[in-house]
């Protein structure tokens, strides 16, 4: 079988995948693509660019050769080459490179290298010297080396190395990690994209949220909304941080839900971060809500003393610093709020050793750290306004503070329980995790009922509306006070 056969093969393959995939995304993957050269049971195809090859590649190679052997009654391999400017003049090619036929290119172009002969033993491609070059959008510390593991995050630990292992192929797609200020969200998150880009060939995007709404606000205004999809849709790996920052952001939500099925529909991995669990989540779109909730959800629970005694051995291998065990328990004993402020204070004892030259004593720890260790304890312990939330509902209702956060389950302290959750939520920032946590350790949804329960009362119960209204008065008071 001849080129110029094969070329007419080559045309009515591309006409029947025109009338299949319609002329949009025809136009888009296939205009660019050309025809080069053919061997027996080969075709070559030049590309503009690395990223319409691989892309092509990825998405239609499959589809083509499918194409090529109902028409040619044969199997037909492709090979995809970038192609360079042309020369003014074609220098002539020889059909035969010592006896074994080669294709013959088209003389109006020339690809970066010529199609590989088909007949003669796959060459072994050379192996890579050098440590791969590291992802641009990504930390290259955050791997899962540097990552310690403890009771409070080693579910979250294990999946992510399970979806390192196979992106896009488990039942963990998406994947949602959620957690409190500090807790390690992005170093877990950035993980799976440095060890996915260091074992395998896959486009990897890495992004906060406030810079893909940014992104995406640009582009509408630079009417490139094309690009902008072009870009996040055909992808192996996205990952976005924080998306709590989407809430009330219509327009962003929207593009987001047509990105995320275009991944996950090609089994593409999608990775997102929040502050909190995705039902939490204001003003979100219930169509995005219920896609993020798809796959796996894990949270990210401050680290108990163990974990930041480990954390902290390991930040002090980096440095030439000696800190005595005594200074490091403290520090351990003392930081338990999240890993950013426990690896804050190690930042501030390592610089004082530096650049003051004396040795780090448990004195010097607690003049240095004098802010830090009388800082409040875990998110988990009431503080004001929620204590002064606890007390205007205890002064209401009669009980005492710690009978609404105890275990009690009476009707009327559960009552004045769920009133004082529901105005926690209604006054400060706390998240119903949070919320939870400070009324004795409760689930998220337990928190979420007793918010549901005292609006369906208010509805009805006017005594109950005024009772609230005269709590929030009391609150408005001693803040003011």
């Amino acid at each position: 079988m001849t080129n110029g056969d094969y070329q007419m093969y080559w045309q009515e393959a591309m006409r029947q995948i025109r009338e299949e995939v319609g002329e949009n995304e025809f136009a888009f993957w296939f205009s660019q693509m050309e025809y080069i050269g053919a061997t027996d049971t080969a075709i070559g195809l030049g590309f503009p660019s690395s990223f319409y090859r691989d892309m092509v590649k990825s998405r239609y190679k499959t589809r083509i050769e499918n194409k090529l052997k109902t028409i040619t009654g044969k199997a037909v391999s492709l090979f995809f080459e970038v192609m360079t400017h042309p020369p003014a003049r074609t220098p002539p090619v020889s059909d035969t490179n010592n006896g074994v036929p080669r294709p013959v290119p088209d003389p109006n172009r020339v690809a970066t290298a010529s199609v590989p002969d088909t007949t003669r033993t796959p060459p072994v491609m050379p192996q890579i010297a050098a440590v791969k070059r590291p992802h641009s959008q990504l930390r290259g510390d955050y791997t899962f080396e540097r990552y310690i593991i403890g009771e409070n995050n080693n579910f979250a630990a294990n999946a992510a190395k399970a979806i390192s292992l196979n992106p896009g192929t488990t039942k963990y797609n998406p994947f949602l990690i959620y957690g409190g200020v500090g807790l390690g969200k992005t170093h877990l998150m950035q993980a799976i994209g440095n060890y996915i880009h260091r074992h395998n060939d896959r486009k990897i995007i890495y992004i906060s949220a406030e810079s893909f709404l940014n992104e995406f606000v640009d582009c509408i205004q630079k009417n490139s909304m094309p690009a902008f999809r072009n870009k996040y849709r055909f992808i192996d790996v996205l990952l976005i941080d924080d998306i709590q920052f989407l809430q009330d952001k219509a327009g962003i939500q929207n593009e987001l839900f047509y990105i995320f099925n275009a991944l996950y529909d090609t089994k593409k991995q999608i990775i997102f971060t929040c502050d909190r669990p995705v039902s939490e989540l204001k003003q979100f779109s219930d169509r995005l809500r219920s896609r993020v909730g798809l796959g796996l959800t894990v949270d990210l629970q401050p680290p108990n003393y163990e974990t930041r005694y480990a954390i902290l051995k390991a930040k002090l291998q980096e440095h030439s610093v000696v800190i005595p065990e005594e200074v490091i328990s403290l520090v351990a004993q003392s930081v338990a709020t999240n890993i950013r402020d426990l690896e804050g204070a190690l930042t501030t004892l390592v610089g004082y050793a530096e650049l003051v030259g004396k040795p780090i004593t448990i004195t010097v720890a607690r003049q240095q750290l004098k802010g830090v260790l009388a800082s409040p304890a875990p998110v988990s312990t009431p503080h004001a306004p929620v204590e002064l939330v606890i007390q205007a509902v205890s002064a209401c209702f009669s009980f005492s503070p710690d009978e609404l956060r105890g275990s009690k389950r009476s009707r009327k302290i559960v009552e004045a329980r769920q009133i004082a959750m529901y105005l926690t939520k209604e006054i400060t920032e706390y998240t119903n995790t949070e919320i939870g946590h400070i009324f004795g350790g409760r689930e998220h949804s337990t928190v979420m009922h007793a918010c549901q329960r005292v609006e369906e009362q208010l509805r009805s119960n006017p005594q109950l509306e005024a009772a609230i209204e005269k709590i929030k008065t009391d609150i408005a008071r001693s803040v003011a006070e």
